[in-house]
């Protein structure tokens, strides 16, 4: 394997679409069980358990970076043909990983009873249950961190099948698991139970698939104390975006629970995890670009320029459709999913986080430029900067607004944080603005609020099957103009090496 291979189309395009289905079978399993799951638990037990899923995805970031650095040092070695160096560098890593998800774990253990009895408003007859079930996802820390670490190994080498044959029952179980324990008649510490042994088998998997791709991973156990400070020093700026991103993002869930109610929560929770599943589109395509932008940033800067540019032009060609559709029909998609209960309550809110998620979408990439760069630090920076005033102007907005206040704080910090790394990021690779108008970029707005316009006469014509054709019709003429009008030559070529005919970076 060499460092060449990460940036051929064939290859770009087969990982971004495994990455993609990978998170999108999830998706579609949450979409369906989620309502039997607030049936099965009630409104306020439910809200715990999506609390219990933050609070999970938070404290696993205790390995301080060391996924992120261990994958970056991993592909070099790769790329340079030292399978030699693997043993030594990935079970160094492990071996801090899993001392930090001690520490972790203990750092969950004892904040639980401050959590449950001082932070959260749980209701009196849910606190011994929700006790229970925190302190058991203590437990679990180590091992979602030693799982996010091995997996990090197998996508170093480009291996997403492998990654994906796991992640793919793992994270359907999430939502699969607490549906079959409620059907034997199981309470949330039953559910987390099966959660933290699914954890623990995914683990016990990646790892049986790192022996497989990289059997010298087998012949050596050592641990070499001269890699820590590389891969600390790499992990320390990414920590602190691990640390501050998800109290930007989860702050308000919290506030929420605190300032009004758990059934509050649910109502600004459940619209919220279809906001967040669509990132599994920029996901997807950044957990590809890194490799591609860290390969071309020190040789081929033209190129990386280029393949910025229409990434970011690919992201809002292909959410903003999708976020269009669904702002425009949020009430009937609510009714459909949860209700009109649910509906009532949340699809001004569902729309405000929508339309936030349109222009957030896009920060991922831009992000994923700084880290391939080696400057993780300018991220941290920002996240440090606004952190404070994104704090108080969430509290201020919730308290007077409830779920809707919290819903516009989501739009307004995915706006500044879009906007931001946009600018930097552009500047940094020396691309200038007018570039994205000659890509394409400006017509793709026009486009996009025209087809907004379009769906929007659509909404107006109460006859069912006459709103579906309207519907159709626009998203046939929204893909033809495009093609037409925004893709060029080279755009066209992109889409065709999904098929594994051209290369991304060929030119006609």
């Amino acid at each position: 394997m060499n460092g060449a291979i990460e940036i051929r189309g064939s290859l770009l395009a087969r990982n971004t679409v495994l990455n993609f289905v990978g998170q999108a079978v999830p998706l579609m399993v949450g979409v369906v069980t989620i309502p039997l799951i607030i049936r099965g638990l009630g409104t306020e037990r439910f809200g715990i358990l999506s609390l219990a899923w933050i609070v999970l995805g938070y404290f696993s970031l205790f390995d301080l970076g060391l996924g992120r650095a261990t994958t970056k040092f991993v592909a070099e070695y790769l790329g340079r043909g030292e399978t030699d160096r693997l043993a030594r560098l990935v079970w160094t890593s492990v071996a801090l990983q899993g001392l930090l998800g001690v520490v972790g774990g203990l750092a969950l253990a004892t904040l639980v009873p401050l959590l449950v009895d001082k932070v959260l408003n749980i209701p009196p007859q849910f606190v011994a249950e929700t006790k229970g079930a925190f302190y058991l996802l203590a437990l679990s820390i180590p091992v979602v961190i030693l799982s996010a670490s091995v997996r990090g190994v197998l996508e170093a080498g480009q291996r997403f099948d492998l990654v994906n044959a796991v992640q793919v029952p793992a994270s359907a179980a999430t939502f699969l698991l607490p549906v079959v324990a409620l059907s034997f008649g199981a309470d949330l510490f039953g559910i987390v139970v099966l959660l933290v042994t699914s954890r623990l088998v995914a683990l016990l998997a990646y790892l049986a698939l790192c022996f497989r791709a990289f059997p010298t991973l087998k012949r050596s156990f050592s641990i070499h104390l001269e890699l820590v400070r590389p891969l600390f020093a790499y992990g320390g700026w990414i920590t602190v975006s691990n640390v501050v991103g998800p109290i930007l993002s989860y702050f308000d869930r919290f506030l929420i629970g605190s300032l009004l109610s758990m059934a509050a929560v649910a109502y600004y929770t459940a619209p919220l995890e279809v906001i967040t599943r669509l990132w599994i589109i920029p996901s997807s395509l950044v957990m590809t670009l890194f490799p591609a932008f860290s390969t071309l940033g020190t040789t081929r800067k033209e190129d990386l320029r280029r393949l910025y540019a229409r990434s970011i032009k690919y992201l809002l060609l292909l959410t903003g459709p999708i976020v269009l559709l669904l702002v425009i029909f949020a009430d009937n998609v609510l009714q459909l999913w949860l209700g009109p209960g649910f509906a009532q309550q949340s699809t001004l809110t569902f729309q405000i986080l929508l339309l936030g998620a349109l222009i957030g979408l896009l920060a991922p990439v831009s992000g994923c430029l700084l880290q391939s760069l080696g400057r993780p630090d300018i991220l941290s920076k920002l996240y440090l900067l606004y952190l404070p005033l994104n704090i108080g102007l969430v509290w201020l907005l919730v308290d007077n607004m409830g779920i809707v206040g919290a819903a516009l704080s989501f739009a307004l910090r995915a706006l500044v944080d879009t906007v931001l790394l946009f600018i930097i990021s552009s500047r940094l690779i020396h691309l200038p603005y007018a570039s994205f108008a000659e890509n394409g970029l400006r017509r793709s707005v026009g486009f996009l609020l025209g087809f907004a316009g379009a769906l929007w006469v659509a909404s107006l014509i109460r006859v069912f099957p006459v709103q579906v054709g309207l519907v159709v019709i626009a998203i046939l003429v929204f893909i033809m103009v495009t093609w037409h009008y925004v893709l060029d030559q080279m755009d066209k070529m992109v889409i065709i090496s999904a098929m594994g005919k051209w290369s991304v970076l060929e030119r006609p």
